[in-house]
């Protein structure tokens, strides 16, 4: 069975690749040029091209027989009868008859330790800095010396006028295109909301431990939020926080580059400050494009504050607006900017808030690194056609959950099971 993250890797970086070659699949990983002639065959989350006699700026010598059949489906590889030998030993396996999402929370945190190390990181990137890059180079080296080798990157998924402009799909389609060396390891993923779900995935696809990659300012929030759900949401032999550097809004260059900063020189329609957080190589019409699509998504008007889209800059205004209580009131739903965490207020603090989201994970936020859920206010039970509103605190979330169970409807009934045994 296809463990998730490898599930991601291979419907969007190999597809996207051929999709790029012009090449059409057969719908069993092989891969076709528009001739005929197969010339790749999706393997571990990559394109592995079989015509090794190519010749650059040439027509490719014709293939041999054996080379013809390694698409077939009538070939016998002796790797595919394992991997359905492993399948079938698996199904077999009481412990394996259940999906994660079917498990009891005891269940889920017995399921088998089959893998080693995985490096992940989860943030904003809205909009992607120079930063940014340092963070997925430093993933990369860290993951080199594990077994698996295996890092990803996680965008967040939430969207805002203010705090987070850029859509998910732009915003990891620019990141694909800033950082093209990590294309392959920024996962588009609508599940992966939080910090805890890509946790709780690592620790559903059997690895032991795992690394997160995070800015040097978040490193404490983030070694023991995780820390304090270890084996109550997930169960690790080993979870390590490691920084991807240190962040100094007064400096110049990489450390003192954030997206805040440049979100405010979007507003402010400074190109030139804009462009200082980009990576150097990118060229300025490709600036200018990303630049562009920023404002136009924060729809800057007359009269916008400074605290409203880079608190770092403004926190004075910012912490005046919370003393006299004309934001995060206690009952009101926010979100966590670095995690993704959801949750109520249930206690303010003298520059901080404790929430509570809607399982019960306790979390501690700076006021600076919160926002106002923007979805709290939803009540329809579609946010679009045919895609139900599932989310949290919203009225058309409480519609959905009631009519489920009015109607007795089963569990997971109208969405995918990617873990159940055909």
């Amino acid at each position: 069975m296809k463990s998730f993250f490898q599930f991601l890797k291979e419907a969007t970086s190999p597809a996207e690749q051929a999709r790029r070659l012009n090449l059409t699949g057969d719908g069993h990983g092989g891969w076709y040029d528009p001739q005929g002639e197969f010339v790749a065959k999706t393997e571990g989350g990559k394109l592995k091209f079989f015509n090794k006699r190519q010749k650059v700026g040439g027509k490719d010598p014709a293939q041999t027989e054996k080379e013809k059949q390694v698409a077939s489906p009538s070939y016998n590889d002796p790797e595919v009868k394992a991997q359905a030998a492993a399948q079938q030993q698996q199904a077999q396996d009481p412990a394996m008859e259940k999906a994660p999402e079917d498990m009891t929370p005891e269940e889920f945190l017995q399921i088998p330790k089959t893998r080693g190390t995985i490096t992940v990181a989860f943030g904003r990137f809205n909009p992607p800095t120079v930063g940014h890059q340092q963070l997925m180079d430093v993933a990369a080296a860290a993951a080199a010396s594990d077994e698996d080798g295996q890092y990803l990157i996680f965008p967040s998924r939430s969207q805002d006028k203010k705090k987070n402009p850029l859509d998910p799909d732009t915003k990891i389609a620019y990141m694909q295109k800033l950082y093209p060396e990590h294309g392959a390891n920024i996962v588009n993923d609508p599940n992966s909301k939080t910090i805890f779900d890509v946790l709780k995935m690592a620790h559903a696809d059997g690895y032991s431990n795992v690394r997160i990659i995070a800015g040097g300012d978040r490193i404490k929030e983030f070694d023991k939020l995780s820390g304090n759900y270890n084996g109550q949401l997930y169960a690790f032999d080993n979870i390590e926080v490691v920084s991807s550097g240190d962040r100094d809004p007064d400096a110049k260059g990489v450390e003192g580059m954030s997206a805040s900063r440049m979100r405010l020189a979007a507003a402010e329609g400074d190109l030139n400050k804009f462009m200082q957080g980009l990576p150097p190589d990118i060229k300025k019409d490709e600036a200018k494009e990303l630049f562009d699509v920023l404002r136009g998504a924060m729809q800057v008007k007359e009269g916008w504050n400074i605290w409203e889209i880079a608190p770092k800059f403004d926190f004075q205004t910012l912490r005046e607006s919370y003393i006299s209580n004309s934001i995060f009131n206690i009952g009101e739903m926010v979100e966590n900017l670095n995690t993704g965490l959801v949750g109520r207020i249930i206690r303010r603090g003298t520059n901080y808030l404790i929430c509570v989201t809607e399982s019960g994970q306790m979390f501690k936020s700076w006021i600076k690194d919160l926002t106002e859920y923007s979805e709290v206010k939803m009540d329809r039970k579609f946010r679009l056609p045919g895609k139900r509103n599932m989310l949290v605190g919203t009225g058309g979330m409480r519609k959905n959950a009631e009519e489920a169970i009015k109607f007795k409807a089963p569990s997971g009934a109208n969405f995918i099971n990617k873990y159940r045994k055909k």
